[in-house]
């Protein structure tokens, strides 16, 4: 069974569940799952995400970008929402990157590094962070991550859950890497480049617009190794800025592995 679900308005669905990992034992299927946005989620999307049974949503965007893409719920919508306003200073930072430099795949390159290093240690995405870590361990039912185009912010967030679960690295990239092929990037990547060129009077190269709509390795390892040089180890990032203990890992693989 493919990773990917098929949704008409929300990109980059899918499970990051299902992985085996170094305790033997296997991560489940159906309870974690990993998007961008719902705000054009259409009818039918709706009515499938409610058939997932959803009991938490974590929304890692900004209160700016939840208000200029409001999330669509279904009708008999229930599931507690995890969401903060701290920090929101109103432009994200890949849009002000966007208006004040020339785009290539190598200042692209370069910018999503920079905004690796950054991500595990914003105050809003610590709370966030923290908070689903606690949801996922007190098992109150699936779980859906997202921020806007559900790999960078929600990537790093599945990959610290496939180290606390013990899921092998080449399964930890694999899944990451995977939104190379969810997330519609040949199809998306003429209406963002128009997008670029009005705003900003600037025409990107195709090839700039597929780096920025993509991922690399080099930025989740650039997102470790500066965990690993701000808190000695990754164990010490989890435990120290995210609460993310021996209990709570304990928890989390009760259920997490079957």
């Amino acid at each position: 069974m493919s990773r990917i679900l098929a949704f008409e308005g929300v990109d980059n669905f899918r499970d990051y569940g299902d992985y085996a990992t170094h305790h033997g034992a296997r991560l489940t299927r159906g309870v974690l799952f990993r998007s961008a946005h719902h705000a054009r989620a259409t009818e039918a999307d709706l009515r499938k995400m409610a058939g997932l049974g959803l009991a938490t949503i974590v929304d890692l965007r900004r209160k700016s970008e939840r208000d200029r893409e409001p999330s669509r719920r279904p009708a008999s919508f229930n599931a507690r929402v995890i969401e903060n306003d701290i920090g929101d200073v109103g432009v994200a930072p890949h849009m002000t990157f966007v208006a004040n430099n020339e785009l290539t795949p190598e200042s692209v390159r370069g910018f999503m590094i920079e905004e690796y290093r950054r991500i595990p240690f914003e105050p809003r995405h610590l709370d966030l962070y923290r908070r689903y870590f606690q949801a996922v361990a007190a098992a109150e039912g699936p779980v859906v991550i997202h921020c806007a185009a559900g790999k960078d912010r929600t990537g790093l967030l599945a990959a610290l859950t496939h180290k606390v679960v013990g899921v092998h690295d080449d399964d930890i990239y694999e899944d990451y890497l995977l939104t190379n092929a969810a997330a519609r990037i040949e199809e998306r990547a003429p209406t963002v480049q128009q997008n670029i060129r009005e705003n900003t009077g600037r025409t990107p190269s195709v090839e700039a617009v597929r780096a920025f709509l993509g991922v690399l390795p080099d930025y989740l390892e650039a997102a470790f190794a500066e965990i690993d040089s701000g808190h000695g180890a990754l164990d010490a990032y989890l435990e120290r800025a995210l609460g993310v203990d021996a209990d709570v890992k304990a928890r989390i693989r009760a259920r997490l592995l079957a």
